[in-house]
């Protein structure tokens, strides 16, 4: 059967405005609160306060929606708070309103994204029970990825003319997008929602979740593999200006990993998982990382890092999508919510957050060749991901 393209749509308008609204305020909030006043040592506190928020507010907000199965109804809550917090940034002038702020949009914030993914599964191609086969989730992903980078290209030339205050005022305007585009999304499909309040499967808790042996070691091998790259995202320009590459090279090396991030969400992705299988995918995602981090470690020379970079639509794109399929064909019905909490917030999150500040002793104490404990994370991964094939055998 043939994509439905009314609800491809739908979900189009939810992820670009979502994705569009991080991208306007994520690169550029460290340095909003650094202009008004909050000092560099308490800023990494302040930020990393509000991760921690982050691990606690997305897994609560996940099991609400399971049990209560209002989905659509909390994204669309969140996403007009998280607004509303969005301005609230604007009138803080001192430490302690910032810090309130901060923490209650990081709160706000988390939940968007594992909202926004269980929703979208139990309509893709992933889930055998959507009827008729509806779209790709990578589809719909990808256009995020897209709709990401030209929120932050737009929040630099506003930054530039009007001011970083103007950048956090147009995010929030996203959000309130984001908020009113759940009212034209579908809420989880009807036969989920149906099953969860009338099986018993709300009844299924945390236990029941880690009692899966196949999203267990999924999750282990995404938090080593995913959060590998946190090296890459706070080093790798770093690592490019100590060279001596400029800023427009610079620029041009990270345009190519979120374009080859795009073009494997829309186009190769859904075909390398047919052709290589979940596990597969996912090991081929893992020997990329090992590549790409073990050439950032012995070389800075641009033609090297113009091969490496690409290997980005591989390391994370592919790697997630695997992910992806295995929530949506393992998880039980009454735990999409939670589990999608746990796999991108608590797993991935909380372990970019740590390797985030265990890449700043590595990147001081070796420099360049830190990328090499990176290496070893994902070198790490790939027996857990082998030993996910017989348990994917044995469910099938």
């Amino acid at each position: 059967m043939g994509a439905r393209p009314d609800l491809l749509l739908r979900f189009l308008l939810l992820y670009a405005a979502l994705y569009c609204s991080f991208g306007l305020s994520s690169p550029f909030l460290p340095e909003f609160l650094a202009l008004r006043g909050v000092e560099p040592q308490w800023l990494g506190v302040l930020l990393g306060a509000g991760t921690a928020v982050r691990l606690i507010s997305a897994p609560l907000a996940g099991r609400v929606a399971d049990v209560f199965g209002v989905f659509r109804l909390e994204l669309g809550l969140f996403a007009i708070s998280a607004a509303v917090a969005s301005l609230l940034y604007l009138p803080a002038h001192s430490f302690w309103p910032l810090v309130v702020v901060n923490l209650a949009q990081a709160a706000l914030l988390a939940p968007l994204a594992p909202l926004s993914d269980a929703l979208a599964l139990s309509w893709s191609s992933f889930t055998k029970q959507a009827q008729p086969r509806t779209f790709e989730y990578g589809w719909v992903r990808g256009a995020g990825s897209a709709a990401f980078v030209a929120g932050a290209i737009v929040a630099g030339q506003i930054a530039t003319a009007w001011g970083l205050a103007a950048v956090l005022a147009l995010s929030a305007v996203g959000l309130f997008a984001t908020g009113l585009s759940t009212w034209f999304a579908p809420d989880l499909q009807r036969e989920r929602l149906q099953t969860n309040r009338t099986s018993g499967l709300v009844e299924q808790d945390w236990g029941t979740l880690l009692q899966q042996p196949a999203f267990v070691r999924m999750t282990l091998a995404a938090a080593l593999v995913l959060g590998s790259h946190a090296m890459h995202d706070a080093f790798a320009i770093i690592r490019w200006s100590d060279a001596g590459i400029s800023p427009a090279i610079a620029s041009m090396l990270w345009s190519e990993s979120v374009a080859a991030e795009v073009l494997v969400f829309v186009l190769l992705g859904p075909w390398l998982l047919v052709v290589l299988g979940t596990s597969g995918a996912l090991a081929l995602g893992a020997a990329a990382a090992v590549v790409r981090w073990g050439v950032m470690a012995q070389t800075a020379k641009v033609t090297a890092l113009a091969a490496i970079e690409p290997l980005h639509g591989l390391t994370f794109a592919l790697f997630h999508l695997a992910c992806m399929r295995i929530i949506a064909e393992t998880i039980p019905r009454g735990l999409v919510g939670t589990a999608q909490a746990f796999y991108g917030t608590v797993a991935i999150g909380g372990t970019t957050a740590l390797l985030t500040m265990t890449s700043g002793w590595l990147f001081s104490r070796f420099g360049a060749y830190g990328f090499w404990g990176m290496a070893s994370l994902c070198c790490a991964a790939l027996p857990i991901i082998w030993s996910l094939q017989p348990l994917r055998n044995s469910a099938e």
